[in-house]
């Protein structure tokens, strides 16, 4: 049984034994910890739903949990505007900006992070003209460290808001985050099998056509599940309780889980799993409220890399990832997932200034990784590949540095705002250098 000072992330892959662990319950608690923390020569962290896969949260400092920051402190439903504390779950988000018939206009496709930490890591989702969830982002309130409450938006403090709404916890330490919203909208989901050669001839037309799409390719076979989302002007037709159960629950989760545990204990058994994974989900079409469409539980638990490249290199991409893929003796027991997004200005995002498509590659927990992400990363990186900030990569300061056209300004805001690297940790100083 783990300590009352010890943590550790969803996958089980980051630990971290602090000093102490705190559960503020306002910005002006949060300024009482970071003095503390200054007096005591001792790093600050904030967790969230530990849902990263890289040590960006982990201290041997104090560990700030979010517990304690989950209201909602304004909504404006005229300006479509609402404002919740740091630690709100996305889910509670969701409910919460339903209940006032508004919606954010996209999402990733999972909702158990908390807000700061999704916008930190830039969790993005997939869309023809919308990205990440920090795009979304109208305002910050955050602690700096030296005590000061701090609003920042594009028109205030406008260089911290630019660092801070993707900041991977190195700026400060953000307790409320305002969302531009929009009203609450369907999406009619359709999600279909396709062959892999079909999907990458016709990328373009698919990404193009639909206004949010993504696929899964199944290592070892030409199977792919690709899904498309698409506005509706109603009525809802969501899934029944049945079939929500047989292939979000049953299917996805329970029997897949046994195939990946299955997997593991023999390895020589992979690609008939993988084949079966690939045949086993069928067609389905259903209208229902946006988040429900964009999100779905995950409750197999895994390891993941992923890497942004330009959408105009994917397809030559992928192509080198799948033969590399079949030419191995990996045994890859996670399909890949493709999504796209467009180009932003946001300074640290993974689509800073380019149309995008990211590459995620999973492995079932407890499976070996290691050589097969390391190879794969080559191949992004050959690609001007950029690694998601809270998923598994090698990539350090000087790597990024020429990945980022704004590395350096993000760089001389924090030398600004956190001369004495009150927020660094392990991870910070290798992505951002010391």
């Amino acid at each position: 049984m783990a300590g009352a000072n010890e943590w550790s992330n969803w996958a089980g892959n980051q630990t971290a034994k602090a000093a102490k662990v705190v559960t503020p319950r306002s910005a002006s608690e949060v300024v009482e910890i970071l003095r503390t923390a200054d007096d005591d020569g001792m790093t600050v962290k904030a967790v969230g739903s530990g849902h990263s896969f890289t040590p960006a949260a982990v201290t041997d400092g104090i560990l700030v949990k979010p517990d304690g920051l989950t209201r909602l402190k304004q909504i404006d439903r005229e300006a479509g505007l609402v404002t919740v504390e740091s630690g709100m779950p996305l889910h509670q988000l969701n409910a919460l900006l339903a209940e006032n018939g508004m919606a954010l206009t996209n999402m990733g496709d999972i909702q158990v992070q908390t807000v700061a930490g999704a916008i930190g890591t830039g969790t993005h989702g997939t869309g023809r003209v919308s990205g990440s969830i920090a795009a979304q982002v109208a305002a910050l309130e955050l602690v700096l460290a030296n005590g000061e409450i701090v609003i920042c938006s594009p028109t205030e403090n406008a260089e911290l808001f630019q660092a801070a709404r993707l900041g991977v916890g190195a700026i400060g330490y953000v307790t409320a985050v305002t969302f531009r919203t929009e009203p609450s909208f369907l999406l009619t989901a359709r999600e279909e099998p396709m062959k892999l050669d079909a999907v990458l001839d016709g990328f373009d037309d698919l990404a193009d056509g639909n206004e949010h799409f993504e696929f899964y390719w199944f290592p070892y076979t030409t199977s792919t599940n690709i899904k498309r989302n698409n506005r509706s002007s109603g009525p809802a037709a969501p899934l029944s309780g049945f079939r929500h159960w047989v292939d979000d629950e049953f299917l996805s989760n329970s029997v897949f889980g046994a195939a990946q545990r299955l997997a593991r204990t023999a390895p020589r058994l992979t690609r008939t799993v993988s084949k079966v994974s690939g045949s086993a989900l069928s067609a389905r079409t259903y209208t229902d409220r946006s988040d429900k469409v964009f999100t779905s539980p995950r409750r197999v638990k895994f390891v993941e890399m992923e890497y942004a490249v330009p959408r105009t290199a994917f397809v030559a991409a992928f192509r080198e990832v799948t033969q590399l893929i079949n030419n191995s003796t990996w045994n890859v027991n996670f399909p890949i997932e493709v999504r796209v997004v467009p180009g932003d200005d946001l300074w640290l995002s993974t689509a800073h200034g380019r149309d995008t498509a990211y590459i995620a590659c999973h492995m079932y927990q407890g499976t070996r990784f290691e050589e097969y992400f390391k190879a794969v990363e080559q191949v992004l990186v050959g690609h001007e590949g950029r690694p998601h900030w809270g998923k598994m990569h090698t990539r350090d300061a000087e790597y990024l540095g020429k990945a980022y056209p704004r590395f350096e300004d993000f760089l001389g805001v924090r030398d600004r705002v956190d001369p004495k690297r009150l927020f660094a940790n392990e991870y910070t100083r290798r992505v951002f250098g010391d």
